[in-house]
This record gives C-alpha cells, sequence and structure tokens, in this order.
C-alpha cells in the first residue's frame, strides 16, 4: 500500500524550487553583467533616447544632471532588442505603428514601477535607467513566482512531489532563461499564464480566467490559453447532457473565453482609433480598410514578414537550426504521449478509458462518476475496493488546495506525464509547436515553447528513465545549459540569438 507523504513534505519541495528559481536569475544577472563586461556590444545604440513624439516632458521629473551617471549608462546600454521597444512604450506611449506588436501589460507595469516605488532614483540614474531597472525587477520577481506556479500545477497534473520539482527546477534553467531576466514578456506571461492554469485545476475558473486574460495582456498567444476553457467545457457540456441536465456550464465556459479575449481585441479597437479614426478613407492604412481590422496582423506581417511559410527559405536555415532542440523535444514528449494515449489523444478525451475517467474525473467529469469504477455488488475486486478508495479520497479533499493534499510515494501507471489530465496541455503545444514552426520566426520557438509545460515533465520523466533514456536527459541539461550560455553572451551584447 501506498504511504502518503505529509502536506509539509510538498512544501519543502516547493522551497527548492523557489530557490533555484532565484538562484538561476542571479547567475543571469551574473552571465548579463560578466560578458558585458568582457566584450563590446555589436550595437553601441541602445542608449539613444529622443525625445517622445506625443509628449516631449514624459518624464515625472525634470532632466538634470544625475548623481551616478555611469550606472544609470550602464542600465541604458543594457536595454537591447525587443526591450527597446517596451521601455519607449512605457515612457512615451504607443507611438508608432509597429509599436502595437507590443502589447502593453509590460510597458504599463514599467511605467507604474518607475512612477511610484523607484521614483526617488530618477535623480540618481537617470529617467530611463530608472525605467530599465523597473523591468528588471518586474520581470525577475515574476519568473519566481512563474517557477512557483509551475511546480503547484505539476503537482496537481503529476501526482508526483518530486517529478513536480525536476519540471520546475528544469523551467528555472531552461534554454530561453536570458530572455525571462530581461526587458522580454516572457516572465509576466509565464506568470499568467501558469497561474491560470493552476487556478483552473484547483476549480477557481473565475479566478483562472482573469489570470488568463492577463496572459493575453502580456503576449498575444495569451489569447490561445482561451483553448483550455473551451476544451474542459466541451466535455462537462457533453457530461451534462449525458446526464440530461441544463447546459449551464456553456454560457460560463463562453463568458470566461470572452473575458480572456476581450484585452486583446480592445487593444486591437485602441490602435483602431489611434491610427484610422479621423482619417480620410484615401489616407487611411491598408489595414485600417479591411473587413476586421486586425493591426496586430498587420504589424506582424508588414514589419516582421510573419505568416505562413514566409520564413521556409535556404537562408532561413540557421535559425531552423537553432530552434530545432525544442522542437524537437516538443515533438517527442508529443508523439510519446500519443503512442501511450493514442485513443484518448485522437478523440480529444471522449475515448478515455475507465482508468483515464476515474484518474482525470476531476476534471473531465465533475458532474459525475464513472459507473466502471463502481464494482459489482457480487463481484469484489481489488481494483474496484481501489477505485472506491480513490472516490472516497477524492470526495474528502474537495475544497482543498491540491497543491496542499498529500501525494503517493507510488504514483499510478494512469498519472505523471501519461495522465489523461496531461490531454489539454499537449494539444495546447501541437498548435503552439505548429505556429512557431509555420508561421512565426522559428528562431522565437525556443522562447514561444518555454512556458509549455509539458516540455518540462516530459524531461523530467526522461531523466529518471531507464539507462536507453536517460542519456537524453543528460542531453536536455547540456542544451539548456549551453543555452543560457550562449544566450547571455549573444543577446546581453545585440548580437542576434533568437
Amino acid at each position: 500500500m501506498a504511504i502518503n507523504k505529509l502536506p509539509t513534505a510538498n512544501s519543502d519541495y516547493e522551497r527548492i524550487v523557489v530557490a533555484s528559481a532565484v538562484a538561476s536569475r542571479f547567475l543571469l544577472l551574473f552571465l548579463i553583467v560578466f560578458w558585458r563586461s568582457l566584450l563590446s556590444p555589436y550595437d553601441t545604440s541602445a542608449s539613444l533616447n529622443p525625445a517622445c513624439l506625443i509628449n516631449p516632458s514624459s518624464s515625472p521629473l525634470p532632466e538634470h544632471p544625475v548623481l551616478f551617471p555611469r550606472i544609470g549608462s550602464a542600465i541604458e546600454s543594457s536595454i537591447v532588442w525587443d526591450g527597446v521597444h517596451f521601455v519607449r512604450i512605457a515612457q512615451c506611449g504607443y507611438e508608432y505603428e509597429k509599436s502595437f506588436a507590443f502589447l502593453p501589460l509590460l510597458p504599463f507595469c514599467i511605467s507604474f514601477l518607475s512612477r511610484t516605488v523607484l521614483l526617488p532614483l530618477i535623480p540618481i540614474i537617470g529617467h530611463r535607467a530608472v525605467l530599465g531597472l523597473s523591468g528588471y525587477l518586474i520581470n525577475n520577481i515574476a519568473f519566481v513566482l512563474a517557477a512557483r506556479y509551475l511546480f503547484r500545477l505539476s503537482l496537481i497534473i503529476l501526482k508526483d512531489a518530486e517529478a513536480a520539482m525536476r519540471a520546475s527546477i528544469l523551467f528555472c534553467f531552461n534554454p530561453a532563461s536570458i530572455f525571462y531576466s530581461s526587458l522580454y514578456s516572457e516572465s509576466l506571461y509565464s506568470l499568467f499564464s501558469l497561474g491560470g492554469l493552476y487556478h483552473l485545476m484547483s476549480g477557481r475558473h473565475s479566478v483562472s480566467a482573469l489570470w488568463l486574460a492577463l496572459s493575453g495582456c502580456a503576449r498575444s498567444n495569451g489569447v490561445l490559453n482561451a483553448g483550455y476553457i473551451c476544451f474542459l467545457t466541451m466535455h462537462w457540456a457533453y457530461d451534462a447532457l449525458l446526464l440530461k441536465k441544463r447546459v449551464r456550464v456553456l454560457i460560463s465556459g463562453a463568458f470566461n473565453c470572452i473575458c480572456i479575449f476581450a484585452p486583446f481585441i480592445a487593444f486591437q479597437a485602441y490602435g483602431y482609433y489611434n491610427i484610422c479614426s479621423g482619417h480620410i478613407p484615401d489616407e487611411m492604412r491598408p489595414w485600417c480598410k479591411a473587413r476586421v481590422p486586425l493591426l496586430y496582423n498587420f504589424v506582424q506581417g508588414h514589419y516582421w514578414g510573419v505568416g505562413f511559410l514566409r520564413y521556409f527559405r535556404f537562408k532561413q536555415l540557421p535559425n531552423f537550426l537553432l530552434a530545432s532542440p525544442i522542437l524537437s523535444l516538443a515533438f517527442f514528449s508529443i508523439v510519446h504521449y500519443g503512442r501511450s494515449k493514442t485513443k484518448l489523444l485522437f478523440s480529444l478525451g471522449f475515448q478515455a478509458t475507465a482508468d483515464d475517467r476515474n484518474s482525470a474525473a476531476m476534471l473531465y467529469f465533475p458532474e459525475r462518476i464513472s459507473r466502471s469504477s463502481i464494482p459489482h455488488p457480487t463481484v469484489a475486486s481489488s481494483s474496484g475496493l481501489q477505485g472506491n478508495q480513490n472516490l472516497r479520497r477524492r470526495k474528502k479533499t474537495i475544497g482543498q488546495d491540491p497543491a496542499e493534499l498529500p501525494v503517493e510515494d507510488e504514483p499510478s501507471k494512469e498519472s505523471g506525464h501519461f495522465s489523461a489530465l496531461v490531454l489539454p496541455f499537449i494539444l495546447h503545444m501541437v498548435f503552439m509547436a505548429a505556429t512557431a514552426c509555420f508561421i512565426m520566426h522559428v528562431q522565437v520557438a525556443t522562447r514561444f515553447l518555454s512556458a509549455s509545460p509539458p516540455l518540462y515533465w516530459f524531461a523530467s520523466y526522461i531523466t529518471v528513465s531507464p539507462d536507453r533514456f536517460r542519456r537524453w536527459g543528460y542531453i536536455i541539461w547540456a542544451y539548456s545549459v549551453a543555452y543560457i550560455l550562449l544566450g547571455s553572451l549573444l543577446f546581453s551584447n545585440f548580437y542576434p540569438f533568437t
């Protein structure tokens, strides 16, 4: 019989994850400072900061000679690549059409922090340096919280605290780590995405919708998180129909999906109002005249060349090679799950086995108990008794935080990476990987997929697999370390990375 661990053991694992997340951020910041002090940047224009077009006096305090200009200059020169756009938006607002490729959550947080808590630092290091410092603080703190939420989510899905810890530590040192400690939106997106999924799997659907909506304020792919709610709503509605109950869940699911899409739609409306409103038709931008004027899609295609198969050129082969490790890991995790759960995967969960239904009853079938889990009155089998024990355990733990519940020393064969609970995450990653490979700049796949939990669950499974698979665990760690070193070297010195 499995022996339950105490909830305090889960807390110990969680503290290890948080400590690893903090240590990884200090490591990345050290590498950034080290490489920048050792090498000269490829592009030295990062510190240029022309006056705002909309409001030239947007600084909260008049610019005077600062007390420590060298510190301010060092922070400003570290603002590179997309960080230039985020800081510019935080300081000046959306001045240019192409600025609308960057969603407003990170610039808003940077602006708010620089005008409140860090306001006294402006006379010391300068306004733009304070904006950059605000972004660094926000993203590194958000990353630590994201790692904590990944652990709690993994604990619910995998039902194995050690596997959840391994997966979360792999996330702490993931190949895209440089972006989580830089002025990019990955940290905020991961925080609200993983936090929203944790709340969703904990049964707090309204809270989950709010968190997932905020993930859509950080990155455009946050709207894809509505797919999780659609998936669950589809199963809940099907289950309610079988029980001949009112399908109220459809209304709730539709409302939550609308909440997730609302921030992105509002942002598009804001862009239309700023750029298209008040202009005569001949002077309007092409996208303004479209039947569905989507500014984001136009900007991505017009300024960055994003589109279906538009990146499939021979000259882009090095970028495909750069993205091949993360795409390969995603591919093999999907294939490995599909081979184990073929019918479940291709039926979108509707042709689940009795064991799958029982192990994921709280997720797929919250309104009923599977008849197959209840032993026949005249046949008392050990599996039936075990099923009854599992059902009693689920009833007993209703209302508790799933991350605080005891976990088993020996997870069942229906738990872990092969659990039916993993299915919606696999489906989400299939869509994300296909988008990264066929539509986006493929090298962005490293950070685009870096917040996908199944990658770390699969990698966690590999690291403790038999010897013939374990070498791949070493390869995954070597890949992460190599990309952390390479990314911190190239990215921080304004060389192309991903």
